[in-house]
């Protein structure tokens, strides 16, 4: 008789970057193993590059590296804004410390081949791990090039985020994922960039979907209903700032910022990923062009818009917003803002439903074991 036995897993991911979504999908994927009877632990990998937030020494311009004295006065100038947003580390840190489950921390790839955490199975993903426009997507962490050989490896809903992998690095990143056992990305782009590279992937949901919006609600405060739209602004756009008031106007609502912005009326003081969740689920509408945020308006049926990011990591979005047959909540001008029908949240749910059942079906096969019994 054959039984399926209890998995040691270590997954992988940017889980401690100071970013709301990060933070949530990170633990979402270990809670979600962890509620099937796995051991789960998230590796705590935290190299230099990763470490530049909230770091007051931290040179975020290339341009003034070279030149001590230019150094000097950059860290002098940033030093009071970093001092304010010391604060809202502590949020991230107290999440980190509550909620994931981690082992001992690296910081660096030589140190993960050196003494890698053991397991039976490696679960790279989720979020924009494989990304080779930032320099995790460069970093052989992200394709467990540290995982012992003979052991299994996986990816979960790991993305590119772009159109292309930089091209120096496609045969890198081939060599890396060829010793995969099983490969599933975030996003439907990304198959395609896995084809062109000659290796085969399937996708499936962001690992917050794996949670139920109960299991979400459970984590935050429910406040009373009230007029809110809450914004969520990476680049300072100016159209987003123009629907939003439009919106404001409409609505007769007040608008929240997750950043500091000149047309808010409130703006959250050092938010963690928990105050995102709850600010979420107690608006009215969200605008933004933060991925994480419009998953979790679709989690909490909170009508959205997407305003494009001046980074090109738009097709994430778009793929998202397609496999739920909203694109036309991706918006460029006013006039499509104004044309939008309300969301048939039936629709969604069935799409969401269907593609979640297909993502705990590719969690099953990678993390069954079966021994004799």
């Amino acid at each position: 008789m054959k039984r399926v036995i209890r998995m040691k897993i270590k997954t992988i991911t940017c889980h401690d970057v100071y970013n709301a979504g990060a933070s949530l999908q990170a633990y979402a994927l270990s809670e979600y193993l962890l509620q099937q009877g796995h051991d789960v632990e998230i590796i705590d990998y935290k190299p230099d590059y990763l470490s530049k937030r909230y770091n007051f020494k931290a040179i975020d311009n290339p341009k003034y590296e070279n030149f001590l004295i230019f150094k000097i006065i950059y860290i002098i100038l940033k030093f009071p804004k970093r001092l304010l947003e010391h604060s809202g580390k502590k949020k991230f840190d107290k999440f980190r410390e509550d909620y994931l489950r981690l082992t001992v921390r690296y910081c660096s790839l030589e140190e993960l081949k050196q003494n890698p955490p053991l397991a039976n199975l490696y679960i790279a993903g989720s979020d924009q791990i494989w990304n080779t426009l930032f320099q995790n997507g460069k970093d052989g962490a992200f394709y467990l090039a540290f995982a012992p050989k003979g052991t299994k490896k996986a990816s979960y809903a790991a993305s590119f985020s772009t159109e292309t992998i930089a091209h120096e690095w496609k045969n890198r990143v081939k060599d890396w994922l060829s010793d995969f056992d099983n490969i599933s990305v975030r996003e439907k782009s990304a198959v395609k960039l896995l084809d062109d590279i000659g290796i085969k992937g399937q996708v499936v949901l962001d690992p917050v979907f794996l949670l139920t919006e109960e299991q979400w609600k459970k984590m935050i405060k429910i406040k009373k209903p009230s007029k809110k739209i809450f914004v969520y602004d990476f680049d300072r756009n100016n159209f987003m700032k123009e629907i939003s008031l439009i919106a404001k106007e409409k609505l007769e609502a007040k608008i929240i910022s997750f950043f500091k912005v000149d047309y808010s009326d409130e703006n959250l003081k050092y938010p963690g990923p928990l105050e995102f969740l709850e600010v979420i689920y107690n608006s009215e509408l969200i605008i933004s062009n933060s991925f994480h945020a419009t998953v979790f308006s679709l989690i909490f049926h909170k009508e959205f818009f997407v305003v494009k990011r001046n980074e090109n990591i738009n097709l994430r979005m778009m793929d998202l917003l397609k496999l739920v047959g909203l694109e036309d909540r991706m918006i460029s001008t006013e006039k499509e803002f104004e044309l939008v029908e309300p969301i048939d949240w039936g629709k969604v749910d069935q799409v969401l439903k269907e593609e979640r059942d297909k993502s705990i079906e590719y969690l099953m096969e990678i993390t069954k074991e079966n021994e004799n019994s």
